[in-house]
């Protein structure tokens, strides 16, 4: 097995491990801008920590960063964060589910957008893997019962599918961005690469997202700082899971990495089954096992 996919899994892993840790973690009153701000503010130092110590204790030196290492790791940043908002004003919506499905066309649109950006294209057998993927994410998204269902028109073509869709464009354009920016960097192997790039990007974040929360609203700021201890253990696993995604994005085209990420649906699935005792529809486990034969074509492909 390569070891794009393994770190792809680890991230994914690490990534659900920290939604888990938010359902259990207190309320801490922060506004959506605070809590957005909270995860790259505590994440940063950690990157920049990282890096210090591949300098100085590997055998690593620093990658120059050039203009369109710049360029691409800003675009990427700022299409994150808008992409974070997109999903915090669809789970306002009542009929999210729809949205959440076609957000999770993701994958699609990250192999458009790095086709069209970096050139990249995804073989025949990678969409194929990638469809497959694609229709379990669907199938899991199993939506609530109604006395009266909605007709297609009302379900497609809502708010909720906007964001969705939106969410999804702008992830794709993230991922994108990241890998471009990794691989524009001036020497040095995807370790380096991806520590650098990370480091940078939740820099930039943390500097734009305390310029808005403080021309936008005065005191939030303070209150990210005062709830430092609930938020220090998902900013640990948030910065260990985005380390992975960028050494993947480093290693493999992004959308293959965002198609293997989909496994993060597999381990909800898991801890919803082994630790809340949830009972699973045969819907959903026929989701889970079309996530897992699409990251299968992708192990024995690739």
């Amino acid at each position: 097995m390569e070891l794009w996919i393994v770190i792809s899994v680890a991230a994914a892993f690490a990534q659900n491990l920290r939604f888990m840790l938010q359902k259990h973690l207190k309320a801490t009153r922060l506004s959506t801008g605070g809590a957005t701000f909270a995860r790259f503010v505590f994440a940063a130092p950690l990157a920049v920590l990282l890096v210090g110590l591949l300098i100085g204790l590997g055998p690593y030196q620093l990658p120059g960063m050039t203009a369109r290492f710049m360029f691409f790791a800003m675009v990427g940043g700022v299409a994150q964060i808008l992409a974070t908002l997109f999903v915090v004003a669809l789970f306002a919506e009542r009929n999210f589910t729809v949205g959440i499905a076609l957000k999770k066309t993701e994958t699609i649109q990250t192999a458009i957008i790095a086709l069209v950006v970096l050139g990249e294209a995804v073989s025949a057998w990678g969409l194929i893997a990638i469809a497959v993927g694609l229709i379990g994410v669907i199938l899991l998204s199993d939506p609530p019962k109604r006395a009266e269902p909605r007709r297609w028109r009302e379900r497609l073509f809502n708010k909720a599918s906007g964001y969705g869709l939106a969410s999804g464009a702008l992830f794709g354009v993230s991922a994108t961005g990241y890998r471009g920016a990794s691989l524009a960097l001036d020497g040095g192997d995807f370790l380096i690469r991806a520590a650098l790039t990370l480091a940078f990007v939740t820099l930039f974040q943390s500097v734009l997202m305390a310029a808005w929360l403080r021309w936008r609203e005065a005191g939030e700021i303070r209150k990210v700082m005062q709830s430092w201890k609930v938020t220090a253990l998902v900013g640990l696993t948030g910065v260990a899971g985005s380390f992975c995604w960028f050494m993947a994005f480093t290693l493999q085209n992004a959308a293959y990495v965002k198609a293997v990420g989909q496994v993060e649906l597999v381990f909800t699935f898991l801890a919803s089954w082994l630790v809340f005792r949830e009972k699973s529809s045969g819907r959903e486990i026929a989701g889970v096992g079309l996530i897992v034969a699409s990251i299968l074509l992708l192990v024995l492909l690739h």
